[in-house]
């Protein structure tokens, strides 16, 4: 059932950090109606009492009246349009300055701290020509192949990040047929299966997952770092998947074997200065708690949390920020709502672009205001930046 006008009055409130008494004082509306409302004694008022509390509130008057509308995704659609085309189209043949290899590769180089630093506005116009441009290159050998399969493997990660499912699908499908060999394939099928939990296909995650792990399994006496990142990382989707799966014997040991080659490793390594493939001691602790999270152990997610160094990690590598994450939820499930306000905080001062992509946060602060009678305005501020709805 949608929500009802007291509910809705009451979260505006609360956004605004008006108490009942203050709102009724300033809107003229009297305080018992306003308590009525709130609590669901009365479900419809006039619409100039509505006017009222709406103008008091600083709102339209059919927030109050209508149910508001989900968070739109257009937006988003949009900005990826110019990508979309580029992938659906193919390369232009005989161009008067075809790109070469060394080109795209440089470009590709320079493109990367957009990724990692989720800038989406310079990518959306960035990504359509380089897609184009390594595309022409798809038949130039192992170099071309490799150059096109990481920049649709990066597009596909990017795609998959800001929820735009099937175009993310396609790019890396085609990312996998261009890789040059079993570990370039190996980074884009853990992108694959992040896709797929994503989108709920647990099964299908696992499944591939666990082939591609048993294809990549290095012998551990010789194994490169690369080798050991690509392993370890099919390792830990195939644990996310099977305790998403309900089945945590599996998630467990495929942890332990995710363990296993970090030790191999002995610290944090980003073969081929890929922030996607950076992988150790501290990746395998930031997934356990995630395991953590999912199992409902916030004890657990607080405890590791611990471990985590503060320093010394890119916010955005490794999965910090998703980890944070699950420290905010953590403190949420804990009832130690200002300890996830702050880690919330401190994700938005690290990565103001990609915190309001997360539904996942979302909820976490959704929760927060749901839970408290009044809010502070570093709260109020946060939900703003989020999107958190009215």
């Amino acid at each position: 059932m949608g929500a009802t006008i007291g509910q809705r009055l009451q979260d505006v409130r609360k956004r605004r950090g008006l108490s009942q008494r203050e709102l009724a004082a300033a809107s003229g509306v009297s305080l018992s109606l306003i308590r009525k409302l709130e609590q669901g004694e009365r479900n419809d008022t006039r619409l100039e009492t509505a006017r009222q509390l709406a103008v008091a509130l600083a709102v339209p008057t059919s927030s109050l009246l209508a149910e508001p509308e989900e968070r739109d995704e257009v937006p988003a659609v949009d900005r990826w349009e110019g990508v979309r085309h580029a992938l659906a189209s193919k390369a232009p043949s005989g161009p008067e300055e075809p790109p070469t290899v060394a080109g795209v590769r440089s470009t590709l180089d320079a493109a990367v701290p957009l990724f990692s630093g989720d800038r989406y506005a310079e990518l959306s116009t960035l990504l359509p020509p380089l897609i184009r441009d390594a595309g022409a290159l798809a038949a130039e050998g192992p170099d071309g192949r490799a150059v096109h399969a990481r920049v649709l493997q990066l597009t596909g990660w990017l795609l998959t990040q800001t929820r735009q499912f099937a175009a993310a699908h396609s790019a890396l499908d085609r990312s996998l047929d261009s890789s040059p060999d079993r570990l370039h394939g190996a980074a884009t099928v853990s992108t694959q299966c992040w896709l797929l939990l994503r989108q709920g296909r647990l099964g299908a995650a696992r499944e591939l997952a666990a082939e591609w792990a048993d294809e990549v399994e290095p012998r551990m006496s010789r194994a490169t770092v690369a080798e050991l990142s690509a392993w370890g990382w099919l390792l830990l989707r195939l644990s996310a998947a099977s305790i998403r799966d309900n089945r945590p014997g599996e998630a467990e040991d495929s942890l332990r074997l995710a363990h296993a080659a970090a030790v191999a490793m002995g610290r944090e390594f980003t073969p081929e200065k890929d922030f996607l493939r950076a992988f150790g001691p501290v990746t395998v602790t930031l997934k356990r708690a995630e395991n953590a999270m999912i199992a409902d152990r916030p004890d657990v997610v607080l405890q590791l949390a611990e471990r985590v160094p503060v320093r010394g990690m890119r916010p955005t590598s490794n999965n910090r920020n998703r980890h944070l994450l699950d420290v905010a939820e953590a403190h949420v499930r804990s009832r130690q709502y200002a300890e996830a306000v702050d880690v919330l905080q401190g994700i938005r001062t690290a990565a103001p672009q990609w915190l309001p992509n997360q539904r996942y946060a979302h909820d976490i602060l959704g929760r927060v205001i749901s839970r408290r009678r009044t809010l502070t305005p570093g709260m109020r501020s946060l939900a703003d930046a989020i999107g958190v709805p009215m």
